[in-house]
């Protein structure tokens, strides 16, 4: 058995630090993960970089919601990723698609050739396309080096007859990474049913904020109030288990 190469999905500087000591072998660096991951801010990319003994790759998304971004949204990201070049950044991380649901071959073309020579990773935008098979040879068309997908389902469980029907259409053209709800319980399951090579989590937990003064009238940006005063992390030993448990044959 190839034993798997493991990234780590975490948001902000502290998540960097917990997945690379507990065993990460690379990093998306994203913020909100409330939203599915968002950019990050440039400060806490090179903070991520400076720290890094993995190798970083930064997601390229500039709102929550759909992947069909207008045209300015397009050029900031684009913008980002041709920012990002001379900041010592590995990979990025990117979607775009047509409003029928297709990968937007044009925009996507753009961004590697912004990207290079830094790798180029297709993440779960390829989960909401029409149709999967057409979506990885438009991918790899676009000469895209790896797809996040979790078989176009909420979980990889759930998705694992498309998941390694990918692998097997994809073959040495492009590298299926797969993700969506991998624990220690189910990540081996995952990698034998599927053929996978790459594997993506990002075991988290809520914690409670170490506020103590609390204001019972206001909510943030329309959360729930008690979510005011949670904070979600990088589980440590979840990240531990969930990677010997990848790696065990």
């Amino acid at each position: 058995m190839t034993v798997p190469l493991i990234e780590l999905c975490v948001e902000g500087i502290d998540g960097f630090l917990a997945a690379q000591g507990a065993g990460a072998d690379r990093i998306e660096l994203c913020a909100s993960l409330v939203e599915g991951g968002l950019t990050p801010s440039l400060a806490t990319i090179r903070a991520a970089v400076k720290a890094a003994r993995i190798p970083v790759h930064v997601i390229i998304r500039p709102r929550g919601g759909d992947f069909l971004y207008s045209q300015t949204e397009f050029e900031t990201m684009r913008d980002d990723i041709l920012a990002l070049r001379s900041e010592g950044v590995t990979g990025v991380v990117i979607g775009c698609l047509t409003p029928d649901g297709r990968i937007d071959e044009e925009r996507m073309k753009a961004l590697v050739e912004a990207a290079r020579p830094m790798s180029v990773t297709c993440h779960r935008a390829f989960d909401m396309t029409a149709d999967a098979g057409e979506a990885l040879e438009a991918l790899i068309r676009c000469g895209v080096d790896r797809v996040l997908t979790s078989g176009q389902r909420d979980t990889a469980l759930e998705g694992l007859e498309i998941l390694k029907k990918a692998t097997e259409q994809a073959g040495d053209r492009i590298v299926i990474m797969g993700c969506g709800a991998l624990d220690a319980d189910n990540i081996k399951a995952v990698r034998d049913g599927a053929g996978l090579k790459e594997l993506h989590f990002a075991a988290l937990k809520t914690v409670a904020s170490g506020m103590r003064f609390r204001n019972p009238h206001v909510g943030m940006g329309g959360t729930e109030k008690d979510r005011e005063y949670e904070l979600t992390v990088t589980d440590r030993d979840a990240v531990r288990a969930t990677i010997a448990a990848a790696k065990n044959a």
